[in-house]
């Protein structure tokens, strides 16, 4: 399954042929669809479940691979995931190569792993839901022309000087009440990353069953922004300013509506959010020489 922007071009050209020659093989049946908006993505993968596919591959970024992927869900049809968006957490959290050919190849004799969803409000998310100015900064991000890490980081810089933080109390596995006063982080997690090489939750595992809720207040920001390096060689948690939760169920009421950020797309949020888990809910292909890092044992 290929998204519009990936079908095109050069880079469209060098992605057909790195699939026709690593997977167009006398044992298997290579088939191309290309997705010419979310629904009718989604609707051209339920047809492909009912007709019997073993494996889906998707083309592109994280709302892409998560938007197909949620139609997976409790199917035996495994997910691989061919990187070519600006973030690509996902592919980033499983070691997939981000170029076409090397992801291709690697994904040829991947194994299959079961892996946790996460949902909001019943919408489901592969790798992060964010709540707080870590949602409003893809409102900005997403005018940007280009796309890479500088855009983002110009669009967080943009974001934060108009942020308002307010408060989010949550109850967390129906028992622990915490109310975070001013966060301008909050993050829950199922994989490492945002994207970009950036592990928002370094120690996150994608099938123990749990999400992770990573936090930082308003106070703490300016040692945390201080360390940012920390932020992509996976030891943010290090610092005393971030702090992290695991959970199965969050119940989260903010002061008032707004978006949300899921697997990088903003979607319109009530002030009341379920977050969930759903335990080893889809199947994905991982590269054999990283296995491991899926979190099975």
């Amino acid at each position: 399954m290929v998204g519009p922007r990936g079908a095109r071009g050069i880079a469209g050209a060098a992605m057909l042929d790195a699939l026709t020659r690593h997977w167009d093989t006398s044992a298997v049946d290579l088939t191309y669809q290309v997705s010419k908006s979310v629904d009718d993505g989604k609707r051209k993968v339920r047809c492909a479940i009912e007709e019997g596919v073993e494996t889906i591959l998707v083309v592109g970024g994280d709302g892409i691979v998560s938007s197909i992927g949620s139609e997976l869900i409790g199917s035996p049809v495994a997910l691989g995931v061919i990187p070519a968006g600006s973030g690509n957490g996902f592919a980033r959290h499983f070691d997939i190569p981000l170029d076409a050919s090397g992801a291709a190849a690697a994904l040829v004799d991947a194994e299959r792993h079961t892996i946790d969803v996460g949902t909001a409000n019943g919408r489901p998310f592969l790798v992060t839901c964010s709540m707080a100015w870590d949602a409003t900064v893809v409102r900005t991000f997403e005018k940007f022309p280009v796309r890479g890490i500088l855009p983002y980081v110009l669009a967080a810089a943009t974001e934060l000087i108009t942020y308002e933080p307010k408060p989010i109390r949550v109850i967390l596995d129906g028992d622990e009440k915490i109310t975070f006063k001013d966060p301008l982080i909050f993050t829950v997690a199922n994989l490492t990353q945002y994207g970009g090489g950036a592990q928002i939750a370094p120690h996150a595992c994608p099938d123990d069953g749990a999400l992770e809720l990573v936090t930082i207040l308003r106070q703490d920001a300016p040692q945390v922004f201080g360390n940012m390096n920390k932020l992509f060689d996976g030891t943010l948690d290090s610092l005393p300013g971030v702090a992290s939760k695991r959970f199965r169920a969050l119940d989260v009421h903010r002061a008032r509506p707004g978006p949300i950020q899921l697997d990088g797309e903003l979607v319109d949020a009530p002030a009341d959010i379920e977050v969930r888990v759903m335990p080893k809910a889809l199947t994905v292909l991982v590269p054999r020489r990283v296995s491991g890092k899926a979190g099975t044992s």
